[in-house]
């Protein structure tokens, strides 16, 4: 197995190792930390490439204070914004940035802004850009007490309220991988529903029973979610040997982890890997330990479902002995939806993307590429042409079908 710690090294930090240190946060409700001028996201990443980037935060009904950054070509005017709003949301294990880790020529949060589009960047609870919460601690573990199910109900639920308020728009909504499967939960409730005006999903998630990646079937069979629980662990923070040791024990002898990437995502064309430590600098970001036992739990069960707490507790906090599913049927046949998925992608497979398709009173405009995996959608130095035009095309069919714009 010596050869697997180098690459896991740095790819496993980019997505499932796990810290059993203090984290980004440290205050409460009268000593709540929040990021320096110079460590925001807007100073690190967004204005040191011309553009212009305001920050904001959103208090969501549960206490977290999360932050939305604002950004506008450097031709443009923040006061007097020229496009539809467009709120990016990351998926797991990754913060806004994201969207603007590549050249300004290849990111698709500095390609909208160059658009004219007025782009909005999602930052969920317990990533780096957020700011904590207004009582709780991150040492705590009810701080971490959350998976999808509260980033889509509580998280993008308010960051979208906030958007509409500022902007008197309904907004278009951009999701990558875990940030589908919020969009689509969120997307089946009708006051979320009504502030949005289209969705472009990357990577579309919804159902995962079908997943090859093998690393990610060996951490599911060998219950890493348990394994982590038992650690005393409540945050996953990616930064600890304790758990890449445990991966690489997952490893040794039964997957190929030679190419650790693939191992957890299959097969990727088209990013640059030359640029991997730039990324490491900034991903990855914390989630909770939660959060990775519901994606288990789709994985096993092949349910689309609130987090299922096991009978007793679902009675109690359900009325049921199983959690409610969320119903894709509701989402309005009259929502327009765009969805770019790729043939070699382990995660957001081919079958499970067509099971979200059959259970959509719409059908989708969609984007198929078969050498793209599931990084590509996010990092491929070819995106802007494979698949960000085509996105773009899509909202601008009906910015100019409605009738406010």
């Amino acid at each position: 197995m010596a050869y697997v710690r180098p690459l896991l090294q740095p790819l496993l930090i980019l997505f499932l190792s796990f810290s059993l240190s203090d984290g980004y946060f440290t205050g409460n409700s009268s000593d709540l930390r929040r990021l320096s001028a110079s460590d925001s996201l807007c100073a690190q990443l967004i204005e040191p490439n011309g553009y212009s980037c305001t920050e904001h935060s959103v208090e969501t009904k549960d206490g977290y204070i999360l932050a939305l950054q604002r950004v506008s070509s450097g031709s443009g005017d923040l006061r007097v914004q020229r496009g539809h709003p467009v709120l990016l949301q990351h998926g797991l294990f990754m913060g806004g940035d994201a969207w603007f880790l590549d050249s300004t020529e290849q990111s698709l949060g500095f390609i909208l802004a160059d658009q004219g589009f007025d782009v909005w960047v999602a930052n969920v609870r317990g990533t780096r850009w957020s700011h904590g919460h207004v009582s709780l601690l991150e040492t705590e573990k009810e701080f971490w007490e959350w998976s999808w199910q509260e980033l889509a109900l509580y998280d993008l639920a308010e960051m979208l309220h906030y958007i509409k308020t500022a902007t008197g728009s309904k907004v278009f909504m951009v999701g990558h991988s875990q940030g589908t499967i919020m969009s689509l939960a969120a997307l089946t409730q009708p006051d979320i529903v009504e502030m949005v005006e289209a969705a472009a999903l990357l990577c579309p998630i919804s159902y995962l029973d079908h997943v090859t990646a093998p690393l990610v079937l060996r951490m599911v069979a060998m219950h890493l979610d348990q394994m982590v629980l038992a650690l005393g662990l409540h945050q996953l923070n990616f930064r600890s040997d304790v758990l890449i040791n445990l991966v690489e024990s997952l490893c040794d002898g039964h997957v190929d982890c030679s190419d650790f990437l693939a191992s957890i995502t299959g097969p990727n064309c088209c990013y640059n890997k030359t640029r991997l430590n730039y990324f490491l600098e900034y991903e990855p970001h914390p989630s909770s330990v939660k959060n990775l036992r519901h994606l288990f739990q789709m994985i096993r069960k092949g349910t689309f479902s609130q987090y299922d707490y096991g009978i007793l507790k679902n009675l109690l906090k359900y009325g049921q002995l199983k959690p409610p599913a969320f119903d894709l049927s509701n989402i309005p046949k009259s929502l327009p939806l765009w969805m770019g998925y790729g043939g070699t992608d382990e995660l957001a497979d081919l079958t499970d993307v067509q099971h979200t398709l059959d259970e959509l009173p719409s059908k989708p405009e969609l984007l198929y590429l078969e050498n793209y995996g599931h990084i590509d959608f996010l990092l491929s130095v070819k995106a802007n042409r494979d698949v960000y035009d085509h996105m773009i095309r899509f909202f601008r069919s009906l910015e100019k079908s409605t009738s406010s714009y």
